[in-house]
């Protein structure tokens, strides 16, 4: 098999050819939205009717109504279907998810700005929230537990979750071992945009929810953007992606093992390389070249690394680093000899793993930080999944008389300049200045 990589020096690149390392596959939501706004105003209009329809099109199987939701007596036999091993090492992942995500809950404050004036935040979780869970080719409980259980450690009362049937109308016993373990109410098998569009407004079958979040195809993503004026949605989390700084302490073989495990993911998945060395460039290419020829799904892995994969020779760490905020990657993966100083210059990243014992594979399953992450660029606007996808904070303020006749000039003169005289008598007439 041919190494379809070669190193591209940096400081040699055109203004193009930087472009063109930045670049990761796109989803081309346009080529379908048309379709796609027909399926969810199906499914507004006709509720179960249309979703059924649709499921029989797109996963090839016709559901009963009955059968839509996934019944008490198959998420019990699902247990029995799923080894014992792979239940424990889900339960392992959930108990950290849980502790991690617990953490980021925020905390109701109150305080005095001036004698009279207290002002504070509330935190309150979001009443309903949908789960989408791709299914199909793939089957990702992990992503299951990443999505519900910080739902429910915001609060949430009530966590559904969608996912495509197979061709036999059955759920995958991991997903539903996972949303059980997750603490998720009611699992649907219901996949694709028509599944999108039951979470946002509800069928006779589906509850209706505040925020449908989760990961999915072009046509999820078109749905998502649908129905974003109905129900709050996430990001559209694209094809998974890395990008690892290394320097000459970094060990090749467990680069380019990397590298292959993010490649594996998806023809369309990103692993680059950024490195200061030459000779660990020439390694990694040499042990990729090699491992290619066996390695499980190589087809995927050199589609990927074909179309998607880089390996960038910076002149030194400062031109890494810049690089790496110009990507902006999912995940960022630092193997050099002083990943603390490098990381105070880090400003866009999904999520980071430092050192050379710190594989993207251990954060995907194990540790506990969340792993539905920014793609594409969009870790420079924002951060993965937390709790705080699932909370309000509404401010609360509390006034005395003596605190109102303290801003009252304020309030007069700003409601004058926007032309608001109502809003200035609101305070006079509690002052008894204005009856």
């Amino acid at each position: 098999m041919i190494m379809p990589l070669k190193p591209v020096r940096l400081w040699e690149c055109s203004r193009e050819e930087r472009e063109r390392l930045l670049r990761r596959s796109e989803l081309d939501v346009a080529s379908v939205a048309t379709q796609v706004r027909q399926i969810v105003e199906e499914v507004r209009e006709k509720g179960d009717e249309a979703v059924i329809h649709y499921t029989e099109l797109f996963d090839g199987v016709r559901l009963d109504p009955l059968r839509l939701r996934v019944s008490e007596e198959e998420l019990r036999e699902a247990y029995e279907r799923v080894s014992a091993d792979v239940v424990k090492a889900m339960k392992s992942a959930a108990r950290a998810i849980r502790k991690f995500h617990l953490k980021q809950l925020p905390r109701e404050w109150m305080v005095q700005l001036q004698p009279g004036i207290k002002a504070g935040q509330l935190v309150r979780p979001l009443a309903s929230v949908g789960i989408y869970a791709p299914g199909g080719l793939a089957r990702y409980p992990s992503s299951v537990l990443m999505a519900a259980i910080p739902a429910k450690v915001a609060g949430v009362e009530r966590v559904i979750m969608c996912t495509p049937p197979s061709r036999d109308g059955e759920v995958d016993p991991a997903m539903l071992v996972a949303a059980d373990l997750a603490g998720v109410e009611a699992v649907f098998r219901i996949g694709g945009a028509q599944a999108i569009a039951a979470m946002a407004y509800g069928t006779q079958t589906v509850p209706k929810v505040d925020k449908v979040v989760g990961p999915g195809n072009v046509y999820v993503v078109a749905a998502k953007q649908a129905v974003a004026t109905e129900v709050e949605v996430d990001f559209a989390a694209g094809p998974s992606e890395v990008l690892i700084l290394a320097d000459s302490s970094a060990n090749a073989n467990y680069v380019a093992a990397d590298m292959m495990a993010q490649a594996e993911h998806d023809p369309a998945a990103a692993a680059v390389l950024v490195t200061v060395s030459e000779e660990l460039a020439s390694k990694v290419l040499a042990l990729l070249q090699r491992e290619l020829g066996e390695a499980p799904r190589r087809e995927i892995v050199s589609r990927s690394l074909e179309k998607y994969g880089s390996i960038v020779l910076a002149r030194n760490l400062a031109e890494a680093v810049e690089f790496v905020n110009a990507y902006a990657p999912e995940h960022l993966q630092l193997m050099v000899k002083h990943p603390q100083r490098v990381l105070k210059e880090v400003k866009n990243a999904g999520a980071i793993f430092i050192g050379p014992y710190s594989p993207v594979a251990a954060g995907d399953f194990a540790i506990g930080p969340n792993h539905i992450l920014p793609t594409g660029g969009a870790a420079r606007g924002r951060s993965g999944i937390s709790v705080m996808d699932f909370l309000k904070l509404p401010t609360v303020q509390a006034l005395t008389r003596r605190g109102l006749k303290q801003v009252a000039g304020i309030v007069e003169k700003l409601a004058e300049v926007e032309g608001l005289p109502n809003h200035a008598r609101s305070v006079r007439v509690r002052l008894g200045e204005e009856r």
